[in-house]
């Protein structure tokens, strides 16, 4: 993986790393996070309705990973400006992706929404819990998507592959023994597949009947 692609997955792990309170904490309203997904230079913030997972009721916002001085968007500001986003109107769209409304976001004219209460509590206690460590985990976790009740999509960086694999899991059953597994069955070939409808990745593997 090349310096630039390294610092990509390292930016989309660390905005994942902090978006992922949202997913039971509310963005605005009854609207939650459902999703990040890893684009080229760019994560898709997608949000929906607590339990919602049909594309068709959720919007992906895609957030670029840079300003317009080149530097590199802070997790806070992305969620930021998620916030606006998702209090306001659903923006005009006429691109999709995976089924979803597909938004690009001008970070050059939108405000992002001032942290609340709750995030600056959170941002105290995630400090504390899960304090910077100067070595990721590895896989890296670069994004994720729930699928179904039971079901999500993980979005995992693998040193041996140019672009990401998804691993689909099952959100029952023997977790501790697929999270312990997960790293190693990812990387082998034959459990890879092409999943076309899906530009996130590069390779999806089906673990959910593991």
């Amino acid at each position: 993986m090349n310096d630039l692609a390294g610092e990509t997955v390292e930016q989309q792990a660390y905005i994942t790393r902090f978006l992922l309170d949202y997913t039971a904490v509310p963005l605005a309203w009854g609207t939650f996070l459902r999703g990040v997904l890893p684009a080229r230079d760019a994560v898709r913030v997608v949000t929906g309705a607590a339990d919602t997972v049909a594309p068709h009721e959720l919007v992906a916002y895609e957030v670029p990973l840079s300003d317009e001085d080149e530097e590199p968007v802070t997790a806070p500001l992305v969620l930021g400006w998620t916030r606006t986003l998702t209090s306001g109107p659903l923006p005009h769209t006429d691109a999709t992706v995976m089924g979803m409304p597909l938004v690009p976001v001008d970070t050059t004219i939108l405000e992002p929404a001032d942290a609340t209460s709750t995030d600056q509590a959170l941002r105290v206690l995630r400090t504390l819990a899960w304090p910077f460590v100067e070595t990721p985990p590895s896989p890296a976790l670069c994004g994720f998507l729930f699928t179904g009740q039971d079901t999500m999509r993980l979005y995992l960086a693998v040193e041996k592959v140019d672009g990401l694999i998804a691993a689909d899991v099952q959100l029952t059953g023997a977790l501790t023994a697929l999270l312990a597994a997960l790293p190693s069955l990812i990387g082998e070939e034959e459990r890879w597949v092409t999943d076309t409808s899906d530009p996130h990745c590069v390779h999806v593997v089906d673990l959910t009947t593991w």
